[in-house]
Protein backbone atom coordinates (compact mmCIF):
# COMPACT_ATOMS: atom_id res chain seq x y z
CA UNK A 1 0.00 0.00 0.00
CA UNK A 2 1.96 2.74 -1.14
CA UNK A 3 -0.89 5.65 -1.58
CA UNK A 4 -4.07 6.32 -0.49
CA UNK A 5 -7.25 8.68 -1.57
CA UNK A 6 -9.49 10.10 0.88
CA UNK A 7 -12.20 12.56 -0.63
CA UNK A 8 -12.54 15.43 1.75
CA UNK A 9 -15.71 17.35 1.41
CA UNK A 10 -14.94 18.79 5.39
CA UNK A 11 -17.65 17.00 6.77
CA UNK A 12 -17.29 15.03 10.04
CA UNK A 13 -17.60 11.62 7.98
CA UNK A 14 -14.71 12.65 5.82
CA UNK A 15 -12.56 13.68 8.86
CA UNK A 16 -13.12 10.11 10.55
CA UNK A 17 -11.95 8.46 6.96
CA UNK A 18 -8.43 10.78 7.29
CA UNK A 19 -8.35 9.40 10.41
CA UNK A 20 -8.34 5.97 9.46
CA UNK A 21 -6.50 7.09 6.29
CA UNK A 22 -3.66 8.25 8.97
CA UNK A 23 -3.47 5.29 11.03
CA UNK A 24 -3.00 3.39 8.06
CA UNK A 25 -0.35 5.41 6.29
CA UNK A 26 1.57 5.20 8.82
CA UNK A 27 1.24 1.15 9.01
CA UNK A 28 2.40 1.11 5.78
CA UNK A 29 4.24 4.06 5.11
CA UNK A 30 2.00 5.09 2.61
CA UNK A 31 1.13 8.95 1.15
CA UNK A 32 -2.42 10.06 1.71
CA UNK A 33 -3.68 12.20 -1.45
CA UNK A 34 -6.56 14.49 0.09
CA UNK A 35 -9.00 15.29 -2.83
CA UNK A 36 -11.26 18.28 -2.41
CA UNK A 37 -13.92 18.69 -5.43
CA UNK A 38 -15.05 22.01 -5.45
CA UNK A 39 -18.50 22.41 -7.16
CA UNK A 40 -17.86 25.23 -9.34
CA UNK A 41 -20.23 25.29 -12.28
CA UNK A 42 -17.62 25.86 -15.66
CA UNK A 43 -20.27 28.72 -16.89
CA UNK A 44 -19.29 30.56 -13.83
CA UNK A 45 -15.76 29.80 -14.41
CA UNK A 46 -15.24 31.03 -18.02
CA UNK A 47 -18.33 33.41 -18.06
CA UNK A 48 -17.37 36.96 -19.03
CA UNK A 49 -20.44 38.30 -17.73
CA UNK A 50 -21.60 38.70 -14.11
CA UNK A 51 -18.76 37.23 -12.72
CA UNK A 52 -15.08 38.19 -12.62
CA UNK A 53 -11.98 35.57 -12.98
CA UNK A 54 -10.97 37.16 -9.57
CA UNK A 55 -14.11 35.92 -8.14
CA UNK A 56 -12.83 32.26 -9.21
CA UNK A 57 -9.50 32.93 -7.72
CA UNK A 58 -11.33 34.10 -4.34
CA UNK A 59 -13.13 30.91 -4.28
CA UNK A 60 -10.02 28.52 -4.92
CA UNK A 61 -7.96 30.49 -2.34
CA UNK A 62 -10.87 30.29 0.01
CA UNK A 63 -10.92 26.57 -0.60
CA UNK A 64 -7.41 26.00 -0.41
CA UNK A 65 -7.24 27.82 3.10
CA UNK A 66 -10.08 25.76 4.26
CA UNK A 67 -8.25 22.49 3.07
CA UNK A 68 -4.87 23.29 4.79
CA UNK A 69 -6.54 24.14 8.25
CA UNK A 70 -8.73 20.79 7.61
CA UNK A 71 -5.66 19.07 7.26
CA UNK A 72 -3.95 20.31 9.82
CA UNK A 73 -4.36 17.54 12.56
CA UNK A 74 -2.47 15.55 14.92
CA UNK A 75 -2.64 12.53 13.59
CA UNK A 76 -1.47 13.60 10.55
CA UNK A 77 2.21 14.20 11.77
CA UNK A 78 4.81 11.98 10.06
CA UNK A 79 2.23 11.21 7.48
CA UNK A 80 2.72 12.80 3.75
CA UNK A 81 -0.33 14.69 2.78
CA UNK A 82 -1.00 15.79 -0.87
CA UNK A 83 -3.55 18.23 -0.82
CA UNK A 84 -5.30 17.47 -4.61
CA UNK A 85 -8.37 20.33 -5.62
CA UNK A 86 -10.39 19.75 -8.84
CA UNK A 87 -13.02 22.52 -9.84
CA UNK A 88 -15.90 20.11 -10.40
CA UNK A 89 -17.70 17.81 -8.05
CA UNK A 90 -17.28 14.36 -10.82
CA UNK A 91 -17.11 11.25 -8.98
CA UNK A 92 -15.34 9.64 -12.12
CA UNK A 93 -12.62 11.75 -11.24
CA UNK A 94 -12.15 9.83 -8.16
CA UNK A 95 -10.73 6.83 -10.38
CA UNK A 96 -8.69 8.64 -12.47
CA UNK A 97 -7.20 10.50 -10.14
CA UNK A 98 -6.36 7.00 -8.24
CA UNK A 99 -5.41 5.49 -11.87
CA UNK A 100 -2.88 8.28 -12.57
CA UNK A 101 -1.08 8.16 -9.10
CA UNK A 102 -0.87 4.42 -8.86
CA UNK A 103 -3.34 4.28 -5.78
CA UNK A 104 -4.23 1.61 -3.79
CA UNK A 105 -7.27 1.90 -1.77
CA UNK A 106 -10.01 4.75 -1.34
CA UNK A 107 -10.88 5.64 2.21
CA UNK A 108 -14.42 7.72 1.91
CA UNK A 109 -16.45 8.92 4.93
CA UNK A 110 -20.15 8.41 4.67
CA UNK A 111 -22.92 9.44 6.90
CA UNK A 112 -25.36 6.86 4.77
CA UNK A 113 -29.20 8.28 3.65
CA UNK A 114 -32.33 6.00 3.17
CA UNK A 115 -35.80 6.02 1.76
CA UNK A 116 -36.41 8.01 -2.09
CA UNK A 117 -33.58 10.56 -1.52
CA UNK A 118 -31.05 7.29 -1.63
CA UNK A 119 -33.20 5.86 -4.73
CA UNK A 120 -33.50 8.93 -6.69
CA UNK A 121 -29.93 10.50 -5.30
CA UNK A 122 -27.70 7.90 -3.87
CA UNK A 123 -24.88 9.03 -1.06
CA UNK A 124 -21.33 10.40 -2.52
CA UNK A 125 -19.97 6.80 -0.78
CA UNK A 126 -21.77 5.16 -3.38
CA UNK A 127 -20.64 7.28 -6.15
CA UNK A 128 -17.28 6.92 -5.43
CA UNK A 129 -17.76 2.90 -5.05
CA UNK A 130 -19.68 2.76 -8.04
CA UNK A 131 -16.65 4.93 -10.28
CA UNK A 132 -13.73 3.04 -8.70
CA UNK A 133 -11.97 0.32 -9.83
CA UNK A 134 -9.50 0.07 -6.92
CA UNK A 135 -11.22 -0.91 -3.15
CA UNK A 136 -12.89 1.23 -1.22
CA UNK A 137 -13.08 1.45 2.75
CA UNK A 138 -16.12 3.45 3.71
CA UNK A 139 -16.11 4.89 7.15
CA UNK A 140 -18.88 6.12 9.39
CA UNK A 141 -17.56 6.44 12.94
CA UNK A 142 -14.50 7.33 14.56
CA UNK A 143 -11.80 5.59 15.04
CA UNK A 144 -9.22 6.51 17.48
CA UNK A 145 -6.87 3.46 16.37
CA UNK A 146 -8.28 1.51 13.12
CA UNK A 147 -7.23 -2.50 13.82
CA UNK A 148 -9.60 -4.91 12.11
CA UNK A 149 -8.91 -8.07 13.64
CA UNK A 150 -11.89 -9.65 12.14
CA UNK A 151 -13.04 -9.45 8.28
CA UNK A 152 -16.10 -10.96 7.27
CA UNK A 153 -15.85 -11.13 3.44
CA UNK A 154 -19.88 -12.46 1.21
CA UNK A 155 -20.55 -13.17 -1.98
CA UNK A 156 -21.97 -15.55 -4.05
CA UNK A 157 -19.13 -17.95 -4.66
CA UNK A 158 -20.05 -17.67 -8.57
CA UNK A 159 -17.12 -17.47 -11.06
CA UNK A 160 -17.24 -13.42 -11.78
CA UNK A 161 -16.14 -13.36 -8.11
CA UNK A 162 -13.51 -14.79 -8.35
CA UNK A 163 -10.73 -11.50 -8.62
CA UNK A 164 -12.45 -9.58 -6.32
CA UNK A 165 -12.07 -13.05 -3.86
CA UNK A 166 -8.33 -12.93 -4.66
CA UNK A 167 -8.07 -8.96 -3.93
CA UNK A 168 -9.80 -9.55 -0.62
CA UNK A 169 -7.51 -12.16 0.83
CA UNK A 170 -4.88 -9.86 -0.37
CA UNK A 171 -6.50 -6.79 1.69
CA UNK A 172 -7.16 -9.72 4.92
CA UNK A 173 -3.09 -10.78 5.15
CA UNK A 174 -2.22 -6.94 4.52
CA UNK A 175 -4.63 -6.35 7.99
CA UNK A 176 -2.94 -9.75 9.32
CA UNK A 177 -7.16 -9.91 9.93
CA UNK A 178 -8.76 -13.15 10.54
CA UNK A 179 -10.87 -14.04 7.27
CA UNK A 180 -14.36 -14.85 7.78
CA UNK A 181 -16.23 -16.11 4.35
CA UNK A 182 -20.17 -16.31 4.23
CA UNK A 183 -22.67 -17.31 1.80
CA UNK A 184 -25.80 -15.69 2.18
CA UNK A 185 -28.83 -17.94 1.61
CA UNK A 186 -32.30 -16.94 1.07
CA UNK A 187 -35.71 -18.16 0.29
CA UNK A 188 -36.89 -17.85 -3.43
CA UNK A 189 -35.39 -18.22 -6.81
CA UNK A 190 -32.17 -18.47 -5.54
CA UNK A 191 -32.75 -20.77 -2.70
CA UNK A 192 -29.67 -23.71 -2.93
CA UNK A 193 -29.74 -26.90 -0.81
CA UNK A 194 -27.13 -27.19 1.41
CA UNK A 195 -25.50 -29.80 -0.86
CA UNK A 196 -25.84 -27.62 -3.97
CA UNK A 197 -24.52 -24.27 -2.01
CA UNK A 198 -21.68 -26.86 -1.08
CA UNK A 199 -21.00 -27.79 -4.51
CA UNK A 200 -20.96 -24.22 -5.39
CA UNK A 201 -18.27 -23.11 -2.68
CA UNK A 202 -15.71 -26.29 -3.07
CA UNK A 203 -15.47 -25.52 -7.11
CA UNK A 204 -15.24 -21.94 -6.36
CA UNK A 205 -12.36 -22.26 -4.10
CA UNK A 206 -10.56 -24.92 -5.97
CA UNK A 207 -10.64 -22.45 -8.82
CA UNK A 208 -9.21 -19.57 -6.29
CA UNK A 209 -6.51 -21.83 -5.13
CA UNK A 210 -7.36 -21.18 -1.77
CA UNK A 211 -9.30 -23.70 0.49
CA UNK A 212 -11.02 -21.42 3.49
CA UNK A 213 -13.96 -22.15 5.72
CA UNK A 214 -17.49 -20.98 4.98
CA UNK A 215 -20.17 -20.59 6.49
CA UNK A 216 -23.22 -20.75 4.67
CA UNK A 217 -26.51 -18.19 6.60
CA UNK A 218 -29.89 -18.41 6.04
CA UNK A 219 -31.85 -14.64 5.83
CA UNK A 220 -34.54 -12.64 4.01
CA UNK A 221 -32.44 -10.83 1.88
CA UNK A 222 -28.54 -11.04 0.76
CA UNK A 223 -28.11 -7.78 3.05
CA UNK A 224 -29.74 -8.03 5.85
CA UNK A 225 -27.83 -12.27 6.07
CA UNK A 226 -24.42 -9.71 5.53
CA UNK A 227 -25.21 -7.27 8.56
CA UNK A 228 -27.50 -9.75 10.83
CA UNK A 229 -24.00 -12.50 10.51
CA UNK A 230 -21.08 -9.63 10.72
CA UNK A 231 -23.16 -8.28 13.77
CA UNK A 232 -23.58 -12.16 15.23
CA UNK A 233 -20.15 -12.57 14.61
CA UNK A 234 -18.09 -9.41 15.82
CA UNK A 235 -17.01 -8.47 12.58
CA UNK A 236 -14.21 -5.20 12.54
CA UNK A 237 -15.04 -5.04 8.91
CA UNK A 238 -17.19 -6.16 6.23
CA UNK A 239 -15.92 -6.73 2.29
CA UNK A 240 -18.10 -7.45 -0.69
CA UNK A 241 -17.29 -7.39 -4.53
CA UNK A 242 -19.42 -4.65 -6.12
CA UNK A 243 -20.96 -4.60 -9.73
CA UNK A 244 -20.63 -1.08 -9.90
CA UNK A 245 -23.91 -0.31 -12.24
CA UNK A 246 -24.51 2.31 -13.77
CA UNK A 247 -27.77 4.16 -15.23
CA UNK A 248 -30.72 2.55 -15.52
CA UNK A 249 -29.13 -0.57 -14.70
CA UNK A 250 -28.52 0.53 -11.48
CA UNK A 251 -31.84 1.98 -11.32
CA UNK A 252 -33.66 -1.12 -11.54
CA UNK A 253 -31.43 -3.94 -10.39
CA UNK A 254 -29.17 -1.81 -7.63
CA UNK A 255 -26.05 -2.94 -6.32
CA UNK A 256 -25.60 -5.24 -3.06
CA UNK A 257 -22.30 -3.71 -2.42
CA UNK A 258 -23.35 0.02 -2.50
CA UNK A 259 -26.44 -0.73 0.10
CA UNK A 260 -24.15 -2.69 1.75
CA UNK A 261 -21.71 0.44 2.43
CA UNK A 262 -24.28 2.87 2.57
CA UNK A 263 -26.49 0.90 5.66
CA UNK A 264 -23.90 -0.71 7.47
CA UNK A 265 -22.30 0.84 10.80
CA UNK A 266 -19.09 -1.46 10.34
CA UNK A 267 -16.43 -0.01 8.28
CA UNK A 268 -17.02 -1.57 4.89
CA UNK A 269 -14.37 -1.90 2.22
CA UNK A 270 -15.99 -3.26 -1.66
CA UNK A 271 -13.75 -4.63 -4.21
CA UNK A 272 -14.96 -4.52 -8.04
CA UNK A 273 -15.73 -7.25 -10.16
Amino acid sequence: MEKIIVPIDFSEQSEYALQVAASLAKEYNAEILALHMLELNEAIISSSEGFHPEQTVFLLKFAEKKFEKFLNQPYLKGVKVVPVIKHFKVFSEVNEIAKNNNASLIVMGSHGIDGLKEIFIGSNAEKVVRNAEIPVLVIKKRHENFKVDRFVFACDFAEENLEAFKKAIEFANLLEAKLDLVFINTPGDDFLSTSDAYSRISNFLAKSGHGKEVTIHNDYSVEKGILNYSEINGADIIGIPTHGRKGLSHFFMGSIGEDIANHSNVPVVTFKI
